[in-house]
């Protein structure tokens, strides 16, 4: 972010950030990670958390620096330089440690949430079945209650960080009752890597390699009742505080990847040169990096409005941030494509990173909800809204219509239509 956007605060933390992406991250390291020569980036995520990087805003006596979703946003965009298995790995405390946060004892907060932060246990969201991905209450992994501990059974895939995991943030239905709700069926779990938890690296991925993204089973695992987060049946609550960090979260690492495209891109496109000028002088390049940047301040706008309102919690929240991860993750891909673009037919070499920033960037539209359950949400929410009335004392625009009287004649009409057609389809 730019340094007008930021109190004194972001600015030390974001160069902090910027200072660490640059000398603490060979290029040889992602490099490897894209080979799937490394698993997962453990030694990289050791160096945030011992730089006291991780969950940010999260308050200093639980290992965080007490700061704002606004100052952790500015950060993740600094690692957005570096792709978005690194990016994982960086935001991964944030998610489940909002979980932990809001949700966790004292004593699950000590033993989870402090040592996670501090870089010495590394977390995972199992979230995804085989069966099931955007239907979450749909979810077939079961526990069973036996009293002072649980029996976990099922299975979860493509969840992000699983290679490198010491524990799992589990969904698992406890409600078996047929007639129950399905936000009233599930329970949220804390599962240490153990006997009968599983996991295979299975996936060669098209980009976001290096990220430890695996398939994980559990066989009859033995949980116990104190590692519960959250009230029994209680999944949906925590569930839906974990969209708001999910969400966020995929979103404001993706300008960091959006300036490193577009600047391999403005620097190719300065140097070339075609019919005896630089590349740039043709508008055909250069209002395509025109529109990139725009799209790229777009989202840091879009991305400090919602990071304010992740602060302050308004009642649109929800709304907000699926807002802000549709339209920045697809600004994102855009903004690569446009890059690749420019740069003409080196840029599908792996002499630029461009090729790994495009292979990067796709995930980033269907993970933690894709755009079209965004938009989905987006709509429900909008509608919501309006039956709850207006947020503030806005004119009455309908009005101003040249014949704003016939209105509710016109409304009565089509509601006295719409009675008539069922009337008749049902004869």
């Amino acid at each position: 972010m730019d340094d007008f956007m930021l109190d004194e605060q972001g600015r030390t933390v974001r160069d902090e950030m910027r200072c660490f992406v640059r000398e603490e991250i060979p290029a040889d390291y992602l490099r490897s990670m894209d080979r799937d020569e490394v698993r997962f980036p453990t030694e990289i995520y050791r160096r945030f958390g011992h730089a006291n990087l991780l969950g940010l805003r999260f308050p200093r006596a639980l290992g965080g620096r007490g700061l704002s979703w606004f100052h952790e946003c500015a950060a993740m965009e600094e690692v957005g330089w570096v792709g978005t298995a690194l990016g994982c790995a960086f935001v991964m405390p944030s998610i489940v440690g909002e979980a932990l946060f809001r949700f966790g004892t004292p004593e699950q907060q000590r033993r989870f949430l402090t040592p996670m932060l501090a870089g010495e246990l590394v977390s995972a969201e199992a979230l995804t079945e085989p069966r099931g991905g955007s239907d979450f209450f749909g979810a077939a992994t079961v526990a069973e209650d036996r009293g002072d501990h649980f029996v976990l059974r099922g299975m979860k895939r493509f969840i992000v960080g699983a290679e490198g995991a010491d524990f799992f943030l589990v969904y698992a239905k406890t409600n078996s009752d047929p007639k129950a709700a399905p936000t009233e069926r599930l329970s949220t779990f804390l599962v240490e890597r153990g006997p009968g938890v599983e996991v295979d690296y299975l996936y060669r991925l098209l980009g976001t390699r290096g990220g430890g993204t695996g398939r994980v089973i559990f066989r009859e695992v033995k949980v116990p009742r104190e590692h519960l987060l959250g009230p029994l049946h209680g999944g949906a609550q925590v569930f839906n505080r974990m969209m708001v960090a999910e969400r966020l979260c995929s979103a404001a690492p993706m300008p960091g990847g959006m300036a490193a495209a577009l600047q391999v891109a403005l620097r190719y496109t300065d140097r070339r040169k075609a019919f005896g000028r630089p590349v740039r002088a043709f508008q055909g390049v250069s209002f395509q990096l025109a529109e990139a940047n725009t799209l790229l301040d777009a989202s840091r706008a879009l991305i400090a409005q919602t990071a304010r309102a992740a602060d302050l919690e308004p009642p649109h929240l929800r709304r907000l941030v699926s807002e802000c991860k549709k339209f920045v993750t697809e600004a994102a891909w855009r903004v690569v494509d446009l890059a690749m673009q420019t740069c003409g037919g080196i840029a599908y070499t792996e002499v630029y990173p461009l090729e790994r920033f495009l292979r990067d960037t796709r995930i980033a539209q269907i993970w933690t909800g894709t755009s079209e359950i965004m938009s989905a949400l987006i709509q429900h929410e909008l509608y919501e809204e309006l039956h709850a009335g207006p947020r503030g004392d806005f004119r009455s625009v309908e009005d101003d219509a040249m014949t704003a009287d016939l209105s509710e004649r016109i409304h009565d009409d089509e509601e006295m239509w719409n009675v008539y057609h069922e009337g008749a389809t049902r004869s």
